[in-house]
């Protein structure tokens, strides 16, 4: 399951939050830019200190934040959003000073900074210091809804999002996957009113940026123009939505076969709570139920996990090992002294898998609640791709401690992953034997399942934001919009009926988390790319989807001289390193699925499926 949320520390994220400051020299500094007698030199040393205070702040408030997500209490909520409050502030105060530069002839590095300082903050705050305040308050409370959220069964059972995700991973009793469908989604009801305030806050302080709505500035944040940057979106998604329509359609005959009319029919979208996940954005647990009958590769990961004795620290030494094997340095002592693998049993914490860099150089760190299976396996393999990257641009400037566009840094691990096949697991030690090419379809299919049903997924969840922020849904309007926008690009739909007393986005966490979502869907476009490059940097001459780049050192060579770069230049140039290629293009993940697909047709065919929804 791809679903971390990269805890940057450079700008981009650690502007998310909210903040009044102390120590902005307004009026001054105002007066300085409003007359400089050396306009250049004066742009230059604002940078220079921008990224000194940044820098400062920022790792308070990694600080303050790590505390508050492993510790969720009144008092860690409350450190959390005084530090981000300051954050904040001095992020929009600088934001606002640096649109009196962006005109100057200045050198192209100088001139990039201006640009990230303006463009980069995830939730903008008023200039207001009280409405600031306010909405550093409301992001901290609805994090910590979701943090501490549970539904508690009729015998006394309270169980987490994990551990009622496990459930949705494993149970093939409707009625069991509707309640705990349903139940996780009661403890977002009381984040509406929070979100609804949230969204008028952080509108108004992009528009004190200079942005018509907040919409318009998250779209500002590709090296184009907002509309350029949506209609590139459309073009990658009508690249891969007939893979995902064929996959669909076989997933729905399916599951109509094993369930019946009643609870999943053969046509329209699929109940969403079929699906194998908490919120259907990746259908891999299901795969036992619609893999064909000889697809069987002969082994399951989990299983050989346990068989070989991982625990949560093992899991981790394994992936560390596939970066090693590439030329990467091993991670420092204090990543394993500092991290967080298994929930506590004391308190409350944030599970929800996530990468940290605390001191925008060494002190990184990952936190999630390990579950010894295939699934966390992979994501374990994704949150240290956010960790190599972020020591690989560790000797950038502050404000190019980042990856070339946010899909890159999800990108990164998932290429990786890529890579765990099972050439890999025999080479680990955790295989015997490899499958040969009969069994290909089912191990494409399982692969499918999650990353071509995310798709859709991917970019669903800000199509719904940005019209939120744009004013084009009401609040009126939250639940409904959210559930047209699911048929629309999942064909997925409520299994029971939603209104507007129900707030199902905010059963996804990275809607009352703040994180933007359309770098899962970039990231889940671009590891293919990377993947199929670095193969053939490599030198593999066989099927995309049978390479590994274990062990290669050229192409963790050709890998890190992109990571390196951080955010110094445009992403095409970031891109073209690995590629060769200045533009995103889903052709990659055409060619990986192109056996799949044929098959796929062939089996909707043979069933005479009536495809679409």
């Amino acid at each position: 399951m791809i679903t971390a949320r990269t805890k940057l520390s450079h700008l981009s994220l650690a502007i998310a939050l909210s903040i009044a400051t102390s120590g902005c020299n307004t009026q001054a500094e105002s007066s300085a830019i409003s007359q400089p007698k050396d306009a250049v030199a004066e742009a230059n040393d604002f940078l220079a200190k921008a990224e000194t205070d940044l820098a400062a702040l920022s790792i308070e408030q990694n600080r303050a934040e790590w505390i508050y997500s492993n510790f969720i209490t009144e008092d860690t909520a409350a450190l959390a959003a005084s530090v981000a409050e300051r954050q904040t502030a001095t992020s929009v105060q600088l934001a606002t000073q640096a649109a009196n530069y962006v005109n100057l002839d200045l050198d192209s590095a100088s001139q990039r900074k201006l640009n990230i300082l303006r463009s980069s903050l995830v939730l903008p705050a008023p200039l207001d210091p009280a409405k600031n305040a306010e909405l550093a308050n409301i992001s901290a409370e609805l994090n910590g809804l979701y943090g501490k959220g549970k539904y508690c069964f009729e015998d006394g059972r309270c169980l987490t999002q994990p551990q009622l995700s496990g459930i949705m991973g494993e149970s093939k009793d409707p009625a069991q996957l509707l309640e705990v469908w349903k139940g996780w989604r009661d403890i977002a009801k009381p984040m509406r009113p929070l979100f609804e305030r949230e969204v008028e806050l952080a509108n108004e302080g992009a528009k004190d940026l200079g942005y018509a709505n907040l919409s318009e500035l998250w779209r500002s944040q590709y090296d184009m123009k907002p509309d350029e940057f949506s209609a590139e979106l459309d073009r990658l998604w009508g690249q891969v939505e007939p893979l995902y329509e064929s996959l669909h359609c076989y997933v729905r005959g399916e599951l109509n076969e094993q369930y019946g009319d009643d609870v999943a029919p053969n046509n329209g979208p699929i109940p969403a709570h079929l699906l194998g996940n908490m919120w259907a954005q990746q259908w891999g647990n299901i795969y036992d139920s619609v893999a064909p009958d000889n697809a069987d590769p002969g082994y399951d990961v989990t299983e050989l996990l346990a068989k070989q004795g991982y625990d949560e620290h093992k899991m981790v030494k394994q992936a560390e090992s596939f970066f090693t094997s590439l030329g990467f340095e091993p991670l420092p002592d204090t990543f394993w002294s500092r991290s967080l693998f298994v929930q506590p049993e004391d308190r409350d914490v944030v599970c929800h898998a996530s990468a940290w860099d605390l001191d925008n150089l060494d002190d990184i760190r990952i936190k999630m609640c390990i579950q010894k299976t295939a699934e966390d396996f992979t994501v374990i393999h994704h949150e240290l791709g956010h960790n190599f990257y972020q020591r690989a641009y560790k000797e950038q400037p502050f404000i190019f401690k980042n990856s070339a566009n946010d899909g890159f840094h999800e990108a990164i691990g998932d290429t990786v992953a890529l890579s765990i096949t099972p050439n890999y697991l025999k080479q680990i030690g955790l295989l015997d034997e490899v499958p040969d090419a009969s069994k290909d379809i089912g191990l494409l299919l399982k692969q499918a399942l999650d990353k071509v049903a995310f798709l859709p997924f991917g970019l669903m969840i800000d199509q719904w934001r940005w019209k939120v922020f744009s004013g084009e849904i009401t609040p009126e309007q939250y639940n409904q919009a959210w559930w047209e926008l699911r048929e629309k690009y999942q064909g997925v739909k409520s299994p029971i009926t939603r209104d507007e007393s129900d707030f199902d986005p905010g059963a996804k966490y990275h809607v009352p988390g703040n994180v933007p979502y359309t770098r899962y869907f970039l990231a889940h476009i671009l590891q293919f790319q990377f993947h199929k490059a670095l193969c053939d940097v490599a030198g593999d001459k066989g099927p995309v989807h049978r390479c590994s780049i274990y062990g290669n050192k050229q192409a963790g060579a050709k890998l890190n001289t992109m990571l390196e770069m951080g955010q110094s230049q445009p992403w095409p140039e970031a891109l073209a390193v690995v590629t060769g290629n200045k533009g995103m293009d889903a052709t990659a993940v055409l060619d990986y699925f192109a056996p799949l697909k044929v098959w796929l047709d062939d089996q909707n065919k043979s069933a005479n499926r009536q495809c679409g929804w």
